[in-house]
């Protein structure tokens, strides 16, 4: 048995109108499969053109290694040229991820390849992310520390992408003063013996392949699976609801400094506390 998933919504296009009303408003989630075809990067952008524009580019890269006290936020694991990186994506499964690299600062020629869709919503215009992974990479489950609304553009090969809305938090044994699950649970092919509660989730699934778009809505849970070696773009737009709007702001301006300072004071003793709780915590609604 695994995980309580259904299908999230599919359409071929919309308009802004449409996504207004069926997603935005309502905040749930939806593929767009047809809607970038007009962008030079539908055409252009693959691994093997990421190595051709950047291949001489020094990238951060992560893997699947739990937190650890003496890192800093968002503190890589490795480095590693674009070229070396590509090449080891289609050579064999890999752990290692990029995270977070704003293509904007790194290499500007492909701003020229994307535009900022027009969804309604205000994107921010210099955060577009672009995310690698290889074979059976994934990234935690987590949300973002903004709680903003993202659109995730996929290119090249395939992902599974699992969603929650934060009224399953309970049942996702979070860890507190963060924003990410525990990191051993699998979530791919999970234990219920080890972490019943999951049994009580209820979630959203969808497989994207490239050109797809995937809009998740404020603060909604992701974890994001590469069936084989690919990469997307995230654009992101403001949270537009107060109350999350507000935590938003709590989780950047206190939540990450009191978690930075009690590691520095308690080190692993804190992240063995938090883990613990994760669990008790959790646990009272089986």
């Amino acid at each position: 048995m695994g995980l309580n998933l259904s299908k999230i919504d599919r359409v071929k296009t919309i308009t802004k109108e449409d996504f207004i009303k069926n997603y935005f408003k309502p905040q749930k989630p939806v593929v767009i499969e047809n809607f970038i075809e007009d962008w030079p990067a539908y055409s252009k952008w693959s691994l093997e053109y990421m190595r051709e524009v950047a291949g001489d580019k020094m990238v951060p890269l992560y893997d699947d290694r739990p937190v650890n006290y003496k890192e800093g936020f968002n503190e890589a694991h490795a480095t590693m040229r674009m070229s070396e990186y590509v090449d080891l994506l289609k050579k064999e499964p890999t752990k290692y991820r990029i995270f977070l690299w704003n293509i904007l600062k790194e290499v500007p020629i492909l701003q020229k390849d994307f535009k900022f869709p027009d969804f309604g919503l205000r994107l921010m215009k210099g955060l577009p992310m672009l995310f690698f992974g290889g074979t059976d990479s994934y990234t935690f489950m987590h949300y973002d520390i903004d709680l903003a609304n993202i659109f995730h553009f996929h290119f090249e090969g395939k992902k599974q992408c699992i969603l929650f809305d934060q009224e399953q938090t309970k049942y996702l044994y979070k860890i507190p003063n963060s924003l990410i699950t525990r990191e051993d649970i699998d979530f791919a092919n999970p234990d219920f013996e080890k972490w019943p509660a999951l049994k009580k989730a209820k979630g959203l699934v969808a497989e994207l392949e490239h050109g797809n778009v995937l809009y998740m809505p404020e603060g909604y849970w992701h974890y994001m699976r590469y069936l084989t070696p690919g990469f997307s773009m995230s654009l992101r737009a403001v949270a537009r609801n107060p109350f999350r709007l507000g935590k938003a702001v709590y989780n950047i301006v206190v939540m990450r400094s009191v978690d930075n300072l009690m590691r520095k004071l308690r080190g692993e003793k804190w992240l063995e506390w938090k883990n613990a709780y994760a669990i008790k915590r959790t646990n009272r609604y089986i």
